[in-house]
């Protein structure tokens, strides 16, 4: 087995590939520091805090997907918010984009409960599960391109182990459309040229060419669905509505048959 770049080189994160498992996925994902800039940024915000959280502890880290490891359906965000998940180290916990998404996924029978505070907040994810193409809080929320296409590997893996199971991913705002087209179209799916483009209720079925489907029915197929992202920005404008939210993820449920 070829060994390990150290962490903080910049072919770490390729090295995800050779992950068998989501926990040694995981594993080597928090260990990354292939990004300067932002290995710097989450952890200067994590000694600094916001001053409602100066008495928690910080995550820091890179922070990993969460939910269900053998969803039918995937939500693919942007990166993890400051004062969110490099605060708690779970995927959209402990902010306000995060308590309108799982509010909703609570309401169309995805999540336990609707709130999402901590890690250890006893929430569960049924069905369904969130990650991001960048997995360190960015500056401004604006990861650079570079940083996008180093991280690149994490989304690929973990959608390689969440398995021939997924049917639907709900991809939250444009920058997670298109990363994830992207890795679809180089894992083999058939996206199309030029690439579809992103908007609230966008939605493109890709196939892609290998063995029958689990059910005989011939080439697998996966439904990619826009949705305007989380963020405050969208929700408190009400260009994110609830209703807007909940018609997604239902029609994402439906195609998912779960």
């Amino acid at each position: 087995m070829p060994s390990v770049p150290p962490p903080d080189s910049p072919d770490y994160p390729a090295a995800a590939r050779a992950a068998a498992t989501m926990a040694g996925l995981d594993a080597h994902l928090v260990e990354c520091r292939a990004c300067p800039r932002l290995v710097a940024w989450r952890e200067d915000v994590a000694r600094e805090r916001r001053a409602a959280f100066r008495d928690e502890q910080y995550w820091g880290r890179p922070v990993p997907g969460f939910g269900d490891p053998a969803a039918p359906v995937v939500v693919v965000g942007l990166a993890p918010a400051a004062h969110g998940a490099n605060r708690t180290g779970r995927m959209f916990t402990g902010d306000r984009s995060g308590d309108f998404l799982f509010a909703a996924m609570h309401r169309t029978g995805f999540a336990n409960q609707p709130t999402s505070v901590a890690a250890d907040d006893g929430l569960e994810l049924r069905g369904i599960r969130v990650t991001a193409p960048v997995r360190c809080a960015p500056p401004a929320n604006r990861p650079t391109p570079d940083e996008r296409r180093r991280c690149a590997p994490y989304l690929a893996r973990e959608l390689e182990l969440v398995g021939s199971g997924v049917r639907v991913a709900v991809a939250l705002g444009q920058i997670g459309w298109q990363a994830l087209l992207t890795t679809l179209a180089e894992q083999g799916w058939d996206v199309p040229r030029p690439r579809p483009r992103f908007g609230h209720g966008a939605e493109v079925t890709l196939a892609r060419t290998g063995p029958r489907d689990e059910d005989g029915g011939g080439a697998p197929r996966l439904t990619v669905l826009g949705c305007f992202h989380v963020s405050q920005q969208n929700t408190f404008t009400g260009r994110l509505t609830p209703a807007m939210l909940d018609a997604v993820l239902r029609r994402a449920r439906d195609l998912a048959g779960a």
